[in-house]
């Protein structure tokens, strides 16, 4: 494979989704044929990447898009876990195979315009065709469970209201939030863009400068109910205003690396086929996470208090989704049709994400 070629499937591959933008992959090239990814996660200084989990579903999203993108010029992938490679920072190594009869992927089309809507979204039901494309999209080791309906609805969305009360009053969660949004833009190439976050105009510049320090941030959650109307436009009112809430869960529990590698891939094609449906999809992953910690038995924060109402989430999760407490849920998003969003996290250029 020439490098132009080469260049052009990592180009298309690096628009893979990952948390907060983050990107966790670098790219090396090590043969005429053969690239390393160098993962890592973020576990030690991001809250919401418990165990790593998310930063290796992020890993197999990107393989799955790799793999698609590869399609499109006539090649397959091969590819492993580097042998001895940590978990935290794994090495992938693929291999290119070249097939000139190759029919590109039907989801080939879509991996640039995948993109996230965290803004109201019509009602408007699913069809069943693509209720069922969407749960052939995941494979016979996922099922997808469906909360529509406007009860259904507004169940989610008082789950993702108490979701949000933890999220914003952690003070472990607030170091992530004031590092990740790019305030004042529509595009960041590593982070979330001001304009893309889902809050109007004044909330927003209200909450940038409440973000400028945790005492502020604690001030306002207290004395002012600083939590009220990020909650009710981040969470409540995109909670309802959706076609349906999805739940993803494995037909057996995960227990390590690859099992999240497979969910990430499983992950991407639920996503790419969502757009292909011409759909639009917003993960809504803190209560996965927070049920992580939970039925882990471990803290989300020096706050005891909200250890508590995690646990007290986790329940309600359950509750809501008719689940027992070993069931494993891995991914959860809402969709819906909607207008494009005018704003949008990109990628970090290619030659950003080179070692070697």
């Amino acid at each position: 494979m020439n490098r132009d070629t080469l260049a052009q499937i990592l180009d298309l591959a690096r628009w893979a989704p990952s948390g907060d933008n983050t990107q966790p992959w670098r790219f090396e090239i090590v043969g005429e044929d053969q690239v390393a990814i160098h993962g890592f996660d973020t576990r030690k200084h991001v809250v919401y990447d418990f165990n790593g989990r998310p930063s290796q579903m992020a890993h197999g999203a990107l393989i799955e898009t790799l793999r698609i993108a590869a399609t499109g010029f006539y090649h397959v992938i091969d590819w492993t876990i580097r042998a001895g490679s940590p978990e935290d920072a794994p090495v992938y190594d693929v291999t290119f195979r070249n097939m000139p009869d190759l029919e590109p992927d039907p989801l080939f089309p879509y991996i640039e315009q995948r993109v996230v809507q965290r803004r109201p979204m019509r009602t408007q039901p699913l069809g069943s065709l693509q209720r069922r494309s969407l749960e052939k999209a995941v494979g016979k080791d996922y099922s997808l469970r469906f909360f529509e309906g406007a009860i259904e609805r507004l169940k989610v969305a008082k789950l993702l209201w108490d979701s949000a009360d933890i999220r914003l009053r952690s003070p472990e969660a607030y170091l992530v939030h004031r590092e990740i949004i790019e305030w004042g833009e529509r595009y960041s190439k590593d982070r979330l863009p001001e304009e893309a976050v889902g809050v109007d105009p004044v909330t927003a510049k209200l909450m940038k400068w409440v973000m400028g320090s945790w005492g502020r941030v604690q001030f306002f959650n207290r004395y002012l109910l600083g939590t009220i109307a990020p909650r009710i436009q981040l969470d409540f009112i995109p909670g309802f205003s959706c076609a349906a809430h999805i739940l993803m869960q494995p037909r057996t529990a995960p227990t390590g690396l690859m099992d999240y590698l497979q969910a990430g891939i499983a992950l991407q094609r639920l996503w790419l086929t969502a757009t292909a449906n011409d759909l639009y999809l917003q993960p809504e992953m803190t209560p996965v996470i927070f049920r992580w910690y939970a039925r882990a038995e471990q803290k989300i924060s020096i706050v005891e208090a909200l250890n508590q109402k995690a646990n007290e989430l986790t329940e309600a999760f359950e509750s809501l989704a008719c689940a027992k407490k070993d069931d494993s849920f891995v991914f959860f998003c809402r969709v819906g049709v909607s207008g494009m969003p005018r704003s949008r996290s990109i990628r970090k250029d290619l030659g950003d994400l080179w070692v070697g």
